[in-house]
């Protein structure tokens, strides 16, 4: 069974709030069987996504940008490493520096 990778991971929150890379159609699907929460229509038609991709009916960043929608739905979509330290550094500038 082909991996199909992403083109970008999608981060999610997995366990007790770390950051889980998937960066594949078969993580997503593994990721989604998995899924302990409500088994939503958006789970569904994700899944069924997934299945489609690993048969060739669709390609990989269809699903990935399925797959990010119902992270973010489910309130589990990381932010992106890079962006979080950008926005960090430019709060640290933003802000007026405290005299010693």
């Amino acid at each position: 069974m082909p991996a199909m990778r992403f083109s970008r991971p999608v981060a999610v929150f997995v366990g007790l709030g770390f950051p889980h890379e998937i960066d594949s159609v078969i993580e997503a699907y593994q990721f989604l069987d998995e899924w302990t929460g409500s088994r939503s229509p958006s789970h569904a038609a994700t899944l069924a996504l997934c299945q489609a991709a690993l048969g060739g009916e669709c390609e990989a960043d269809a699903v990935r940008v399925a797959f990010e929608a119902f992270a973010a739905a489910r309130g589990i979509l990381a932010p992106d490493a890079f962006e979080l330290a950008a926005a960090r550094a430019a709060e640290e500038w933003m802000m007026p520096s405290q005299p010693n």
